[in-house]
C-alpha cells in the first residue's frame, strides 16, 4: 500500500483536476477505473472532485504510475484526509484530520 504522505506535490493534484475537467467526470472515473465518491469530494471554485480518483491520478503524475482503486483508502484517515492536509477543501471531513497521513 502507498504512503499517503508520498503524494506532496499540489501541482500534481492540479493536474489531475484539470484532466478531470477535460475529460468530464464519468470518461475520467472510466479511464482510471474509479467508481463516484459516496462521502468525501473535493471542491474548488470551478467543481466539485472525487477524491478518491483525484488522488490516484495526482499520484501517477507526481510518482509516474497512477494508483488503481484498490491500491488504497479513499477515506478519512487515506486519499481524503492527505488531500484535506494539503490544503484541498474536501465536504464531510474536519480539515485538521488527515494532516499527518
Amino acid at each position: 500500500m502507498p504512503r499517503y504522505s508520498d503524494l506532496t506535490d499540489r501541482r500534481a493534484i492540479d493536474l489531475a483536476l484539470a484532466e478531470f475537467d477535460r475529460l468530464g467526470r464519468d470518461a475520467f472515473l472510466d479511464q482510471y477505473g474509479f467508481g463516484r465518491a459516496r462521502d468525501y469530494m473535493l471542491v474548488t471554485e470551478t467543481g466539485r472532485y472525487d477524491s478518491k480518483a483525484i488522488f490516484g491520478v495526482a499520484f501517477g503524475y507526481q510518482h509516474g504510475t497512477p494508483l488503481e482503486a484498490a491500491e488504497f483508502s479513499g477515506g478519512r484517515a487515506g486519499a481524503a484526509g492527505r488531500l484535506a492536509g494539503l490544503g484541498y477543501s474536501i465536504t464531510g471531513i474536519n480539515l485538521s484530520v488527515g494532516a499527518g497521513s
